[in-house]
């Protein structure tokens, strides 16, 4: 099956066998702050507003923009358990990011950021020939996440978050 580049679909709905992943809607706000509100989750990250009310409707209202936001939730319960998405699809490079991603504590150390990565990249990987994946430098639990994963460090290199510039570690994955 041939896909056309051009056509990449950012707010897929995909199905593994525990999590089922689909687009972010308004509605999902409530059940995301839920996960989101625990501090545990942002102490690591550049930005730990995203555990306050006002830090994460910014946070939310940006992924409802970008298009490419994505809820995680089980497939056994439908609870919401976090949300990831695509960002800065590049067509003419064939090349997207995976990324913004949070889980509820009770998911970290077992299989669902692997089995969450694994759709998206799989789901990527028909339009794409890298994914990028963007780690704050500091954020030690993320990056040892993105290698469990097999993502590469390719370089390190200043991204914005806000009006600040942040250290970020670019990790890549090719395609199979």
């Amino acid at each position: 099956m041939t896909f056309d580049h051009l056509s990449f679909d950012l707010q897929p709905h995909l199905l593994g066998p525990t999590l089922r992943l689909r687009p972010l809607r308004e509605a999902d706000l409530e059940p995301l702050w839920q996960v989101s509100s625990d501090p545990l989750i942002w102490a690591l990250h550049p930005d730990p507003s995203r555990a306050e009310r006002g830090g994460f409707e910014r946070f939310f209202a940006g992924a409802l923009a970008s298009g490419g936001a994505l809820v995680v939730s089980e497939t056994a319960t439908g609870q919401i358990i976090g949300s990831s998405r695509y960002y800065e699809w590049d067509p003419d490079h064939r090349e997207v990011a995976i990324g913004y991603t949070f889980l509820a504590r009770s998911h970290w150390g077992g299989t669902a950021n692997r089995e969450m990565k694994h759709l998206m990249l799989d789901h990527a990987f028909r339009w794409t020939d890298r994914v990028w994946f963007h780690v704050a430098s500091s954020n030690l639990r993320s990056r040892r996440a993105m290698e469990k994963i097999g993502a590469r460090l390719a370089h390190e290199a200043q991204r914005p978050l806000g009006d600040l510039m942040i250290d970020y570690a670019w990790y890549c994955m090719e395609k199979p």
